[in-house]
């Protein structure tokens, strides 16, 4: 068995994993990576949020294709197949991984591929390699080895009609009709993929609306467009039962209702990917959701062990996770730019996609917060009109008395990259971060990021007689 000696081994080769190997070996630390699947990425590169996001791009394409007049001229109105939109999902799923492979290379991080499992908390046996076993004692260890799918163990998940949201991706047909399980994110944007791709879908919500985390009036007009293509939403069910045949499958509901369809995808929870590494033989001990506790400076209970992205919980982001990495490799290799996340924006790629920073109207009302909102409809700007996008709006949340930013909600077009404007205001200090400087401040025109003077010139014209 082949014995190696690093200051830092990383488990999981995702976001989380790549930003503390990246951080630890910039600072001179000899670093390895051990990734369970054979090539680096993990679940976020191959079963996650790029595969996701890349067939979200591919259908709203063939959504603009189909709905726009202009297109006419080419050719009439056509759908494709989810095998066919897979192809591309799988062309950026390959650059991904050589990117990433590069980065390693660049960098000096070894990487082995196979299962991490603990000898005892500074030695790491690699299983299951072409090697066979190897060994990896280290001074320090990050866990970044991700999540996946819960599974309950009363639905069939090997019939071939039934899937999660990691077997998904081996879908060889497009269904006719399918049921989705779980209206969170993931549901939510496999959702809006397969009513574009023209599936009928039935939405099941085990909550009474959609992303209930979400200021309501961007739930509200999430759940609008899913039923404007004829997503049928059901709230508060939860299911008795999944039964796979020949034919399809079908859902039977505590509430006593029956539906069949010819797929079903189930999108609800996800567990931490620690039960296969001898967890214990290092002194931890994972939550019943495979989840690791942490500190503010993300170690574990173990004093060399640290733990980042979905396997410690909230947020289970890529972007934050990425962060974290960064910032656990900064603390155990002494490093100022520390910081703990604690503040993330939502990024949800519905279609329409969601964006969101801050507090919401709820919150703010139940902590008694004077406060106004500036709103700007995308159908009223030149920028959206042009591109043929004028679903939805930009609504900023700010103090009635001093004027700060508090909340940034967006629904449309670009969502997610126009919140990173009001996201970089809200971050000044004083006087700086006020609804005032969209107003102050001259903005290309046209473009998406004029709503914010739009928004903020309608929210100081509230208060103005006040």
């Amino acid at each position: 068995m082949a014995v190696y000696d690093y200051d830092v081994v990383v488990i999981g080769s995702g976001p989380a994993g790549e930003g503390a190997a990246m951080n630890a070996a910039k600072h001179g630390r000899r670093v390895a990576i051990v990734e369970e699947q054979d090539s680096v990425g993990g679940n976020c590169t191959h079963k996650g949020t790029i595969p996701s996001k890349a067939l979200r791009h591919a259908v709203k394409q063939i959504i603009e294709f189909n709905t726009n007049p202009m297109f006419r001229d080419i050719g009439e109105p056509r759908w494709f197949s989810f095998s066919k939109v897979l192809k591309r999902a799988e062309k950026v799923m390959s650059n991904q991984v050589m990117l990433r492979t590069n980065f390693y290379a660049r960098n000096r991080v070894d990487v082995f591929f196979g299962r991490a499992e603990f000898e005892n908390s500074n030695t790491i046996i690699v299983k299951e390699t072409a090697k066979g076993d190897e060994t990896l004692r280290t001074k320090s260890v990050v866990i970044a080895s991700g999540s996946r799918p819960y599974c309950p163990p009363d639905i069939d998940f090997t019939h071939p009609r039934i899937y999660n949201s990691d077997t998904i991706l081996k879908l060889s047909h497009t269904p006719r009709t399918l049921i989705i399980y779980g209206a969170g994110v993931i549901g939510s944007e496999y959702c809006s993929i397969f009513s574009g791709l023209g599936v009928k879908v039935d939405l099941i919500d085990t909550q009474d609306r959609l992303l209930s985390f979400l200021d309501g009036e961007i739930s509200d007009a999430l759940s609008y467009h899913l039923r404007n293509t004829a997503v049928k939403i059901r709230h508060n069910e939860e299911y008795e039962s999944v039964i796979g045949d020949e034919h399809g499958v079908i859902l039977n509901l505590k509430s006593g209702k029956r539906i069949r369809a010819d797929a079903f995808l189930w999108c609800n929870g996800r567990t931490g990917n620690t039960d296969n590494m001898n967890l214990e033989a290092s002194g931890l001990k994972a939550n019943s959701r495979g989840q690791l506790t942490i500190d503010q400076h993300y170690k574990t209970d173990v004093e060399n062990i640290y733990a980042v992205g979905d396997v410690i919980g909230w947020p289970s982001l890529a972007s934050a996770a990425l962060d974290q990495g960064r910032s656990a490799a900064a603390d155990l290799v002494g490093a100022d730019s520390f910081r703990y996340i604690d503040e993330v924006p939502t990024g949800i790629y519905t279609i329409p996609e969601i964006s969101s920073l801050g507090k919401t109207e709820e919150e703010l009302t139940a902590e008694r917060v004077p406060y106004e909102v500036g709103q700007a409809f995308f159908k009223d700007t030149a920028r959206a009109q042009i591109s043929s996008q004028p679903v939805g709006m930009l609504k900023i949340l700010f103090h009635r008395e001093t004027l700060a930013i508090l909340g940034i909600h967006c629904f449309g077009d670009q969502a997610s990259e126009i919140v990173h404007i009001g996201q970089a205001i809200m971050r000044q200090e004083g006087e700086a971060n006020t609804i005032e400087y969209f107003v102050n401040t001259t903005f290309n025109y046209p473009t998406m990021a004029e709503a914010y003077r739009v928004a903020a010139i309608a929210g100081l014209n509230r208060i103005a007689n006040l």
